[in-house]
């Protein structure tokens, strides 16, 4: 099934408190997935709002949240120090990611909406846009896009919520260590999810996640 050449919708975002922190949040936890802010580096709040360009309450709840996640570490009277890689995560990341995401996908094979069908869609065009470029930032923002666009098609939210900073901190070390090939591969196992999920066969999109997952851990 080929992928069509449609983009996404933009919806307009209301200008809230609740947006800000969402917008912080994500631009902070780029910088933090890309390793711009080094992995076991010190910072301050003050250099974070800097950073993310928005005022100190949406920041401290992005902040929050990061620390939930375990990509932040709050020092009591040193600051903040950006969580250090830890060789041994990458294989406890694939380990859950291989019981729950497969499931996932299966969900939302059989509950997928015109809405996030066209998102998939122009995800799966900048993946492959970025795949030629070899713009690994960007492809790391297009695999954000396709996790949101899956948590928000998926019926359990038990399941997208354990795997929200799963695949957080497995973008990181993806990021990490990965080169032009395994970009490559990357995008290659992604459009396979997404063409499956778009078939909306659930037996189909399991066996793709799953072979995405086998896949990334074998470039960490």
């Amino acid at each position: 099934m080929p992928i069509a050449d449609i983009s996404a919708t933009e919806k307009p975002l209301v200008e809230t408190t609740e947006s800000h922190a969402r917008l912080a949040y994500l631009r902070l936890e780029s910088l933090i997935v890309t390793l711009v802010l080094a992995p076991g580096s010190m910072v301050t709040e003050k250099q974070l709002i800097t950073l993310a360009g928005f005022g100190r309450t949406p920041v401290r709840e992005a902040i929050q949240k990061l620390e939930w996640q375990g990509l932040i570490e709050v020092r009591p009277r040193a600051g903040l120090q950006i969580t250090a890689l830890n060789p041994a995560y990458p294989a406890m990341i694939h380990e859950t990611r291989r019981q729950l995401e497969p499931l996932a996908a299966r969900l939302v094979a059989v509950n997928i909406g015109p809405e996030a069908r066209e998102a998939l869609i122009a995800c799966a065009k900048s993946m492959t846009e970025c795949s030629v470029t070899g713009d690994k930032e960007g492809f790391l923002t297009a695999d954000k896009q396709f996790d949101e666009i899956l948590e928000q098609a998926c019926p359990n939210p038990f399941i997208t919520q354990a795997l929200s900073a799963l695949q957080t901190h497995s973008r990181r070390y993806w990021f990490h260590a990965a080169d032009q090939a395994a970009l490559e591969r990357s995008v290659e196992l992604h459009v396979k999810v997404i063409r499956a999920l778009l078939q909306g066969d659930p037996s189909v999109a399991e066996a793709a996640m799953a072979a995405l997952i086998e896949g990334l851990s074998e470039d960490d």
